[in-house]
């Protein structure tokens, strides 16, 4: 008898690719959109809204420990994996065949002293870390074939997020979906976490949260000065990440 897949025998959906213009699409067996990256550039992020995952980096550029809920193509792990030499990457995936297609098609590194690639569920995995206070940065995009909304939004679920950072740390989160809420998935933030900002819809929907479990004191001139070092050295959009937190704080 031929053996299943995990997948199948997990019940989890099967991991498809697309390919247009030079960028090779991940999906779950649907057509929604699960990750993406740019065949002659691997390590650079394409989604608009993916970028904006990484507004934190205006707040902390020396993170030691970085936590990614939801691999998707890999695009936050490898970025954060090749751009910050000195911090422990950890990544939190469910489905095997997204973790062995990340590693054959998109580029991810095989596991080392740094990058950690595991197989769990990411509820628990960050209810086993809540009482640590170890994690400096936590990136989650956690979603199913159907992409309906976010697979974890509940108080609980963000209140042991936020215990499972630092004071310092802080938390982006991708809220998308046709069942989703983004007001009530920020108002449950709002209450774990110190403060909590949010970005202008991009990519046909998607909305970034920043969550601080402490807020920090914002001087524009220190955040434009970093933004400036972000855009030179990674090429990410951070001078649009400025405006959009002004804009925010003008409830724009």
């Amino acid at each position: 008898m031929k053996k299943k897949a995990l997948s199948q025998i997990e019940n989890l959906p099967d991991v498809t690719l697309t390919e247009f213009k030079g960028v090779l699409f991940l999906h779950l067996g649907t057509d929604w959109i699960q990750g993406a990256m740019r065949l002659g550039k691997p390590n650079e992020i394409v989604l608009d809204y993916v970028q904006q995952m990484m507004i934190w980096m205006l707040f902390n550029d020396k993170p030691s420990h970085i936590v990614q809920l939801g691999l998707g193509s890999a695009a936050l792990t490898k970025f954060s994996y090749h751009h910050f030499a000195d911090a422990k990457v950890t990544a939190i995936e469910l489905n095997p065949e997204v973790i062995n297609v990340c590693r054959s098609t998109f580029h991810l590194p095989e596991d080392d002293d740094r990058l950690s690639v595991l197989q769990a569920d990411a509820m628990e995995y960050i209810d086993s870390k809540k009482h640590k206070n170890e994690i400096d940065v936590l990136q989650v995009d956690l979603y199913d074939e159907k992409a309906a909304a976010p697979v974890f939004d509940s108080k609980e679920f963000y209140q042991s997020c936020a215990d499972a950072l630092k004071p310092d740390g802080m938390m982006t989160v991708n809220i998308f979906g046709a069942a989703s809420n983004s007001s009530r998935s920020i108002a449950k933030m709002e209450g774990c976490f110190d403060g909590v900002i949010w970005l202008p819809e991009v990519d046909g929907g998607n909305v970034v949260v920043l969550a601080f479990k402490r807020s920090p004191v914002v001087d524009f001139e220190e955040l434009y000065r970093r933004a400036k070092i972000i855009q030179r050295q990674t090429r990410l959009k951070s001078g649009l990440w400025i405006e959009y937190l002004k804009g925010w704080m003008r409830g724009e």
